[in-house]
């Protein structure tokens, strides 16, 4: 099962992510298939951007997200990311 995840990166105590696709059953920050964008939480505001039309490619072949890069992709401009993975 391939997986649209986060991928952490930085410094200790200062994080920011890369949100990526891969295999559900490589480690966390193991190799990755794909980058889809960035995530950093520690900026204020908040910086995500998102290749979404590349996000879109991937839910259509049956990648799933997890909770959290779902609330990403929604607030990044995905409108319904499940309802990709059901097609």
């Amino acid at each position: 099962m391939v997986k649209i995840r986060l991928k952490r990166m930085g410094a200790k105590k200062a994080p920011f992510y890369r949100i990526v696709v891969s295999d559900a059953r490589r480690p966390r920050d193991g190799k990755t298939v794909a980058e889809l964008g960035i995530y950093d939480p520690t900026k204020d505001p908040m910086l995500l951007k998102v290749n979404v039309e590349e996000a879109r490619k991937w839910i259509a072949k049956g990648a799933q997200p997890t909770d959290t890069t779902r609330a990403l992709l929604k607030k990044a401009g995905l409108a319904s990311p499940e309802a990709g993975a059901s097609k």
